[in-house]
């Protein structure tokens, strides 16, 4: 590979002193209408169509004048032509765009593309989008913004993960996420967290300082990221200083949160009247379900009046502010350019003791340091602290308090404490309640604990460019992800129920996460006459370690003692290391001639750590092709196409998330008796290697009426092959299962992007842009085996279906002779044929398929007009086709069968006598009756949600000028608004934060809705 970059150098350079001459002009190409550098500008002699040179990144180019030239034509895609006489060594030009053109310059694996001549499938959004919008991270912001990009969150709690799937899911039990990108770095996006939850650390991300977002979709565009992009890649471009005056900018915004739905349950009548039929039907007698209901009333009568009516959804919630405060200083000159920006963010969870404050800085400078050399630098820091709650599957979570009755008073009336105190603390004054007040309550967690993450983060590169020539340069960055992540949390004596200890339990973590990576290539431009060559080549080095310690203890004097140092009994010390690193070899061409028909190949070669000894390094290659129509000479003549490109392109792309040693066979420490030892706990498997994922494209790209409605249009096939999974080994071997390559899957899909320019004039615009996709997603090979979700969760990954697909028994209803729970036998009778006669034996029916977790298709709709001053904006995102499967439905949705939760209120339509024909079986009191996992527990979980509406209103110059500054808008927003649905749980965007992962989707377990959020803002320009 050194050879062949040597030869590409010695190549370049050689064909550039074939050009070489005395006379030499130099100069800069801008935008004439706001000045910004233009890079990648053909500069050709006019007459000599074969002497020609491109403008770097900064807009500076440098050309070398034959005998007899007297002109000079500038060249731009979405840029009107520009010719102007040479009139001395130093020659600016200023060029127009062009309103017939594709204008917009995109952001590639190192390097930049104008969108007309790319070739690949890539959605750009603009960091203006994205700007103020008061979402805990920049995956939220980006939602129903891009075809093909399904993002779903965990639940409503600030910082949870965000689960992202770009053309669908690719892997089994590898990673599915998205490789992320910033500035070139690739980023630790590992989870820490001790608990199990998924935290998010794209959380440190400000996505006030984002210039753009580029998604490259398809192999075309993502194979030179190799062995981690078969999902996908998220480059992430932050913002820049231009040349000109200084500017500052400050902006800040304030407002509310509050929970998107809340559920309905029963009242303490209908309690009272439903447990009292559930508990004769279940066999209770009056005088042990009055009995319970006392109890349950803090043993009170009251339950009789119904005087104690609870909503214990109410006592979770909080006052929830959100703030945002952000300044930013920037500008520079044609030799330094310097942005500047720091943030203070503060948001209150609408959900009792959940919050996130954060502080970050950046600071990206670049200098011309030489006509041959920059250099500069980019830096962020930032201190997140999360104040997080306990897992969706645990009594303390705070969405789980509606298990309790509406009976039971929300302050013990015999003692003034929290109900759920007097039975935890044997201490206090009167007697013990067993029961009471039926489970945990959460509030007791709110008041008696806390569980703290905290982040510092330090993100950054520094990089030097060094131009040979007008058309061969080096580009040398080194850059680091630091990540320091610490957990602490203390659960107090009344917490006891929930710690397993009567004096308090602490816990303290940490983690350091060093992600060093180096990228160093050449990049070479060259117009030949109506042909361009843009080629880059170089190599990438990244290692990643990770270091964390963790401690607990319990035994504290009192709960005025909270830190580990207090602890009488320290019960569990441990510390680990790991690391990886991956040595990569890339090269990219593109190739244009006359504007009109385009070339890209691409090939990568990864070495990972993670491998075994015989496939450690995989080769990924890709290419493309693109066909300008609108750009013959057949077109030149109509005026309705402005645009029109054929584009295709086929590729392979690499899957490394699967940890850092599967290949490697590895022993653990064990002790007997006091005497250390090791054991082995894993099979070697020296032929691990990557999952790869070929995938084909095909695309339109097109514009009518000057561009007035433009799009695109792209469809796709990616076939995975050789899956990363845990196989079962006889166990006899002493192992249970060794990580092979074994299976496939594949996705297809349909993605359209239409852009329309409705209105266009001096007072108004108005402007849509809709996005619809459809993916089918299925598992083409698993040699047969059924791979379970974990847990409790009904998905499952099984062959020749969807990934993670609902596979349990059918539900048919109640019996109507007796309201005992039915289910479809769905006996194979063959030739396709199924019995479908029901029982009421559970063991009876058999398991099938019964629903998929994955959408038929998902769109989005941004509608923007602007009035003068005033500027309005909404988002509409739709997900459609998904089910749900509700597991919290089996306590809150059963009649009492399994326990005395409260229940939801179609609960009230339970079989009551012979003839009714309902779906809800009959409620009896710890009877069991329908209470199993079954489809009664499905839903459809399409949705239409509000997810963006702004207002704004900018002042015009007149009053701006006579206040001294540059700019002001003022503006209100709000996020989540609105929601249509007709799924009865809190909400239809979920992933229960318990039960996740590949497989697991859309489990719905007590996970607490989305936050509806309204903000008020000012941004100030001096």
């Amino acid at each position: 590979m050194k050879k062949i970059l040597l030869s590409f150098l010695l190549l370049f350079t050689s064909i550039t002193f074939a050009f070489s001459q005395n006379s030499v002009v130099t100069g800069k190409v801008t935008d004439q209408k706001d000045g910004s550098a233009l890079p990648g500008v053909t500069v050709t002699v006019k007459g000599f169509p074969t002497i020609g040179t491109q403008t770097d990144i900064n807009g500076n180019y440098k050309i070398t004048l034959p005998t007899g030239a007297k002109a000079l034509m500038f060249n731009y895609i979405g840029y009107t032509p520009l010719e102007v006489a040479i009139s001395g060594s130093v020659m600016n030009a200023q060029i127009t765009a062009d309103a017939k053109q594709l204008t917009e310059v995109v952001v590639v694996g190192y390097g930049t593309q104008s969108r007309r001549s790319l070739t690949g499938s890539i959605s750009k959004i603009k960091g203006g989008d994205i700007e103020n919008l008061p979402v805990p991270s920049l995956e939220s912001a980006i939602q129903g913004k891009s075809p093909g990009v399904y993002i779903q969150a965990q639940n409503g709690k600030l910082g949870q993960g965000i689960q992202v799937r770009i053309r669908g899911a690719s892997s089994v039990s590898a990673g599915n996420q998205p490789l992320y990108v910033v500035d070139g770095l690739p980023i630790t996006v590992d989870d820490f967290s001790s608990n199990g939850a998924s935290t998010n650390p794209l959380v440190d991300l400000n996505q006030n300082d984002i210039e753009s977002i580029e998604i490259l979709k398809d192999a075309s565009a993502a194979a030179i990221y190799g062995s981690r992009a078969s999902n996908g890649v998220v480059l992430v471009t932050t913002k820049k200083g231009k040349a000109g005056d200084t500017k500052i900018t400050y902006n800040q915004y304030y407002g509310f949160s509050k929970p998107t739905k809340e559920r309905e349950f029963l009242n303490s009548e209908q309690y009272v009247t439903l447990l009292r039929e559930a508990g004769a039907a279940g066999g209770y007698s009056t005088t042990s379900v009055e009995a319970r209901l006392k109890r349950y009333a803090a043993g009170s009568d009251n339950y009789k009046t119904y005087d104690v009516n609870t909503d214990w959804q109410k006592a979770i919630t909080q006052k929830a502010p959100v703030q945002n405060y952000n300044l930013v200083l920037s500008g520079g000159s044609d030799k330094t350019k310097f942005y500047i920006s720091g943030t203070y963010n503060n948001q209150k969870g609408f959900l009792i003791g959940n919050a996130i404050n954060q502080y970050s800085l950046r600071t990206n400078v670049s200098n011309q340091a030489t006509k041959w050399l920059e250099v500069g630098a980019n830096l962020s820091v930032s201190r997140t602290k999360n104040y997080r709650l306990s897992n969706d599957d645990q009594f303390s979570t705070p969405e789980q308090i509606v298990a309790l009755s509406p009976i039971t008073p929300l302050i013990d009336p015999r003692t003034g404490l929290t109900s759920g105190a007097l039975d935890l603390d044997p201490n206090a004054k009167g007697a013990p309640n067993s029961n009471f007040p039926v489970y945990y309550n959460p509030l007791l967690n709110a008041q008696n604990s806390y569980f703290n993450t905290i982040d510092f983060r330090n993100l950054g590169n520094v990089f030097a460019q060094v131009k040979f020539t007008s058309a061969l340069s080096f580009r040398s960055e080194v850059g680091v992800d630091i990540l320091n992540s610490s957990e602490d949390s203390y659960a107090g004596a009344l917490t006891a129920r929930n710690s397993g200890t009567g004096n308090g339990l602490g816990f303290n973590s940490s983690v350091t996460s060093t992600n060093f990576n180096t990228n160093n290539f050449l990049q070479y431009i060259q117009a030949f006459g109506k042909s361009t060559i843009n080629a880059v080549g170089g190599m990438t080095f990244q290692r990643q370690q990770n270091d964390l310690n963790s401690i607990s203890g319990d035994q504290f004097p009192s709960d005025a003692y909270k830190k580990l140092i207090s602890s009488a009994d320290i019960t569990n010390a441990s510390s680990a290391s790991t690391a990886y690193s991956l040595l990569s070899y890339f090269a990219r061409l593109n190739y244009n001639f006359s504007e009109k028909y385009l070339v890209s190949l691409s090939g990568r070669i990864d070495g990972s750590s993670r491998f075994g000894v015989n496939n450690r390094y995989g080769f990924f290659p890709a290419g493309s092709v693109g066909w300008v129509i609108s750009q013959e000479d057949f077109m030149k003549q109509q005026s309705l196409v402005s645009e029109l490109k054929l584009r295709a392109s086929y590729g392979i792309t690499g899957n490394s998330e699967i940890g850092n040693f599967p290949s490697r066979g590895l022993f653990t420490a064990f002790g007997y008796a006091g005497v250390a030892g090791a054991r082995p706990t894993q099979l070697p498997n020296p032929d691990l290697k990557w999952e790869t994922t070929a995938q084909t494209d095909i695309g339109l790209d097109f514009g009518f009426f000057n561009n007035r409605l433009s799009g695109q249009v792209d469809v796709y096939l990616k076939k995975t092959k050789d899956l990363l999974l845990n196989v079962q080994v006889p166990a006899t071997s002493g192992y249970t299962t060794i990580t092979q390559n074994l299976g496939k899957l594949q996705n297809k899909g349909l993605e359209i992007q239409l852009d329309s320019k409705n209105i266009v004039g001096k007072g108004v615009t108005w402007t849509t842009s809709v996005n619809f996709s459809i993916n089918r997603n299925k598992i083409t090979d698993l040699k047969g085996q059924i791979i379970t979700g974990g847990g409790d969760a009904v998905n499952r990954a099984v062959e020749g279906q969807p990934l993670g697909v609902f596979y349990t028994v059918e539900f048919a209803g109640a019996d109507p002779a007796n309201g005992d729970a039915l289910y479809y036998k769905n006996t194979d009778l063959g030739d396709g044929k199924r019995d479908r006669a029901t029982t009421n034996d559970y063991n009876a029916a058999t398991p099938v398929v019964v629903g998929n977790p994955n959408p038929k298709f998902i769109a989005g709709l941004t509608n923007t007009v602007t009035y003068k001053g005033f500027d309005f904006s909404f988002l509409l995102q739709q997900v459609n086709g998904d089910d749900i499967y509700n597991g919290g439905g089996q306590y809150m949705s059963v009649g009492f069968n399994n326990g005395a939760d409260n229940q939801t209120i179609d609960q009230l339509n339970a079989w009551k006598s012979p003839g009714d024909i309902t779906q809800v079986p009959q409620a009896r009191l710890f009877g069991g009756n329908g209470v199993s996992a079954s489809s009664r527990f499905l839903s459809d979980g399409s949705y239409v949600r509000l997810k963006n509406i702004a207002l704004g209103y900018t002042f015009p110059k007149s009053i701006v000028s006579k206040l001294k500054l540059r700019s002001l808008r003022i503006y209100a927003q709000a996020t989540n608004l609105k929601t249509w649905t007709k799924y009865t749980g809190w909400d239809p965007e979920l992933n229960s934060d318990a039960f996740s992962g590949n497989i697991t989707q859309n489990y719905d377990f007590y996970a607490a809705p989305q936050a509806k959020t309204i903000t008020f803002g000012l941004n100030v320009g001096f």
